[in-house]
C-alpha cells in the first residue's frame, strides 16, 4: 500500500512539474505578445490610430474559436480566455495613449470640474497634455479671465442647472470656442448653446460614470450642432482614448434614452420600493435564489448604493419622460384584470405575442445573459 502511494505520489509530481513548466512557458509567450503590443501602441499613437478595433478583435476571436475546435479545446473557454487577454491589452495601450493629445497645444475649461464627472475628464485633458481650467461656482467673478484664449468649453454641471449655466457662460466665449456639454439630456441644452453661442457647438452623452476609470469600450453619444468639422478633434481624441462614438440627433437621442435610462432606472426603482414595503429578508432570498435573480436583485441593489439626487435628475428631466412612466405604469395597472380572473391563457397569448415583437434579439439575450450567469456562478 506504501508502495503504491509512493508510486503515485512520484507519477503525478513529474505530471505537475510538466504542467507548471507549461505554464512558465504560457506567461513567457504573453510577456512577448505584451512586447508587441507595446510596438503597436508607439505606432498608434504616432499616427494618432485609436486604440479599440472592434473588426480586428471580432475576427481573432471568430478564427480563435475555429482553432480551438480543431484543438480539441472548448471555443468558450478559449474566447473568455482571449477576451481577457484583449482588455488587458486595451487597458495598456490606453495607458499610454492618455499621454497622447490630438491637439495637446489647446487650452480647455471645464464648467464645473470639480465634480466627479468633471474631475474624470480634467484628468484625461490634463494626462494628454492639454492645458485645463476649472470654473466652479465660486470663479464667476474672475469667468472672464478664465474663458481668455480657450479652445473648448465642455459644461459638465447637473441637467437642472445647465441651459443657465450656458447662458452665463456664453457671453465670455470667443467665436473660434467650442462649446459643449455632458448632459444626459441633448435636445434642449443643444438649442441653449446654439442661441446663446455663435461658434462652434456639439453635445456629448458619456454613458458610464467617472467610476469607470478609462473610456475603455464605453460608448459617447455625439450630437452634432454647430461647424462640427471644427469639433471633430475632441471626437477624435475621446476615440484615442478608447471610447466608442455613437452619432445621433439630439431628438432621436432624447427619444431613446427616455428608454434606455428614465424607463429602466424607474422600473428598477419601482422593484426596490415593493421589495421595500413588502420588508423581504433580502439575505435570506439570495440562500434560496437563482442566478438569474441574484442578478436582477444585484442591479436593484446597485441603484441604490448610488446617489439619489442623480437619479432623479434622470428619471424626472422632461416632461416626455415623466409621461412615458405614466404610460408604463397605466399598462401595468392593465394587468390586474388577467390576474383576477385567473387568465393563464390570455398571459400565455401576450407572452407570444411580445416574444415574436422581440424576435432574433430573444435568442441573442439568452447567450448573453447565460454568459453572465455563468460568470455569478463561479463568483458565488
Amino acid at each position: 500500500m506504501e508502495k503504491d502511494k509512493l508510486k503515485f505520489d512520484k507519477k503525478i509530481l513529474a505530471l505537475r512539474a510538466q504542467i507548471d513548466e507549461i505554464d512558465w512557458q504560457i506567461l513567457s509567450l504573453l510577456a512577448q505578445r505584451q512586447g508587441q503590443v507595446e510596438k503597436v501602441v508607439k505606432l498608434k499613437k504616432k499616427h494618432n490610430i485609436p486604440v479599440y478595433h472592434p473588426a480586428r478583435e471580432e475576427d481573432l476571436i471568430s478564427k480563435l474559436r475555429v482553432q480551438a475546435g480543431k484543438a480539441n479545446l472548448d471555443p468558450d473557454f478559449m474566447e473568455d480566455l482571449y477576451r481577457v487577454i484583449l482588455k488587458q491589452s486595451r487597458v495598456k495601450q490606453i495607458d499610454q495613449m492618455q499621454g497622447k493629445g490630438v491637439r495637446p497645444d489647446t487650452r480647455i475649461l471645464i464648467i464645473g470640474g470639480d465634480g466627479q464627472m468633471g474631475q474624470f475628464f480634467a484628468s484625461l485633458f490634463h494626462k494628454s497634455g492639454y492645458e485645463v481650467r476649472i470654473l466652479e461656482k465660486k470663479d464667476w467673478n474672475k469667468a472672464k479671465q478664465l474663458c481668455e484664449n480657450i479652445d473648448l468649453a465642455l459644461i459638465c454641471v447637473p441637467i437642472e442647472k445647465t441651459c443657465d449655466i450656458i447662458e452665463k457662460v456664453a457671453p465670455f466665449l470667443g467665436p473660434n470656442t467650442i462649446l459643449a456639454d455632458l448632459t444626459s439630456i441633448k435636445a434642449k441644452p443643444l438649442e441653449k448653446m446654439l442661441d446663446a453661442h455663435p461658434g462652434p457647438v456639439t453635445g456629448l452623452h458619456p454613458l458610464f460614470g467617472p467610476d469607470s476609470g478609462s473610456l475603455d469600450k464605453q460608448i459617447v453619444i455625439v450630437t452634432p450642432g454647430r461647424d462640427s468639422d471644427r469639433c471633430q478633434w475632441l471626437v477624435d481624441q475621446m476615440t484615442l482614448w478608447g471610447a466608442v462614438i455613437v452619432p445621433c440627433s439630439a431628438k432621436e437621442h432624447d427619444e431613446i434614452m427616455e428608454i434606455v435610462q428614465a424607463l429602466r432606472h424607474f422600473a428598477t426603482f419601482s422593484f426596490g420600493q415593493f421589495l421595500y414595503e413588502k420588508n423581504a429578508r433580502i439575505e435570506r432570498t439570495l440562500e434560496f435564489s437563482s442566478p438569474i435573480y441574484r442578478l436582477e436583485l444585484g442591479m436593484v441593489g446597485r441603484l441604490f448604493a448610488q446617489d439619489a439626487s442623480l437619479y432623479s435628475e434622470i428619471i424626472f428631466a422632461t416632461k416626455q419622460r415623466r409621461q412615458l412612466l405614466k404610460d408604463y405604469i397605466a399598462s401595468l395597472n392593465n394587468h390586474l384584470e388577467m390576474l383576477e380572473a385567473n387568465d393563464k391563457h390570455l398571459f400565455i397569448e401576450k407572452f407570444d405575442h411580445i416574444a415574436q415583437w422581440f424576435g432574433p434579439f430573444s435568442e441573442q439575450s439568452m447567450r448573453e445573459s447565460t454568459f453572465l450567469i455563468n460568470k455569478l456562478i463561479e463568483r458565488f
